[in-house]
């Protein structure tokens, strides 16, 4: 039986996971920072890495605890190297090589973004390549095509903000707190999601790269025009749906374009803001009408957790590579 504990501090969320056999999680225990970072409207990464520091043991404790295991059974460790915020990224780098070196145990470095793929492995068994996936979060936006294990070739990425940055942006514009994105879907249920023209940012080139800059903009200028301490309850509501809507719309038609463009009858979409149902519903429709199969995690392994990063670390494992005790944190990790 091999266990592998799974370590995450990329951002703001301290993580640690133990992981039977590559699919089966033991535990999965993740402390947020939201009430850190909300009276800033974002994430303050000087405040993100004090934060996991003062954590991170009793969360790893948890993950044992919960698992039903000791140090002494496990089989190796897996830790979040990159991408990332490079003061959180180093807590648990540090603390992976700490523990690795105390138990002479196997060290694998991990992706961020390949541990928010793997996590659809988790949930979906019959999972196979080749395929599509989609990371959309706050920090990412990238979208791949996985013709086998562990290849990835960069199909498009956004060119400015993340889709995530963007929700966040724009629920500060509104008033609406941190994080933006649930808020945002809160308030969209509420509104006509066709009440104003956003656009939907079309590239010259015909990339499949993504745009959320000018949406992002165009929500500042209606806001200038009918000002938000006048908007009303209801305006309110409409503008976060239409603004929703335009998001959800960009990152559908890339994906699925995607996907024929490679003649691929699968399509994996995770991160953070695969928590959506906006998102997920019309995922889930196009997929349907285009005859391809969708792979969205539950919303736990959405977010940022640690048993995607022992799931993708115990394919590393198995692949033979690991890493010494020089292992660093890279905070533009590229995946590849």
């Amino acid at each position: 039986m091999e266990l592998v504990l799974g370590i995450e501090s990329s951002c703001d969320e301290t993580a640690a996971a133990v992981l039977e056999d590559g699919r089966r999680i033991r535990s999965n225990v993740v402390a947020s920072q939201v009430e850190v970072h909300a009276p800033y409207g974002g994430i303050v990464p000087e405040l993100a890495s004090r934060r996991h520091l003062e954590v991170i043991l009793p969360v790893l404790d948890s993950a044992l605890a919960d698992a039903g295991v000791g140090l002494a059974e496990l089989t190796a460790l897996a830790v979040t190297v990159g991408p990332g915020l490079v003061g959180s990224l180093l807590v648990g780098v540090s603390v992976a090589k700490a523990m690795a070196f105390a138990r002479q145990l196997p060290l694998v470095g991990v992706n961020h973004l390949e541990g928010h793929i793997a996590a659809a492995f988790l949930e979906f068994p019959a999972l196979t390549h080749p395929f599509a996936a989609l990371v959309v979060s706050g920090g990412h936006t990238h979208m791949y095509h996985m013709p086998a294990e562990c290849e990835y070739r960069l199909l498009g990425r956004t060119r400015d903000d993340a889709a995530g940055e963007a929700f966040d942006k724009v629920a500060k514009l509104l008033g609406l707190g941190y994080p933006g994105g649930p808020a945002i879907e809160r308030e969209a249920r509420g509104g006509d999601p066709e009440a104003i023209a956003f656009p939907r940012a079309v590239l010259r080139d015909g990339s499949l790269d993504f745009s959320f800059s000018g949406l992002k903009t165009a929500v500042v200028h209606h806001l200038k025009r009918s000002g938000p301490s006048i908007l009303g309850p209801q305006g309110l509501r409409d503008v976060c749906a239409s603004f929703q809507q335009a998001a959800v719309d960009m990152l559908v038609e890339r994906v699925m374009r995607a996907a024929r463009n490679h003649a691929l009858s699968a399509v994996v979409v995770a991160g953070g803001v695969a928590c959506n149902g906006a998102l997920r519903q019309a995922l889930k429709a196009e997929a349907e009408a285009e005859g391809i199969q969708l792979y969205v995690p539950s919303p736990a392994l959405c977010t940022d957790n640690a048993a995607m990063i022992a799931a993708a670390g115990s394919v590393r494992l198995r692949r033979g590579e690991c890493a010494g005790y020089d292992l660093n944190a890279v905070a533009s990790l590229p995946l590849q």
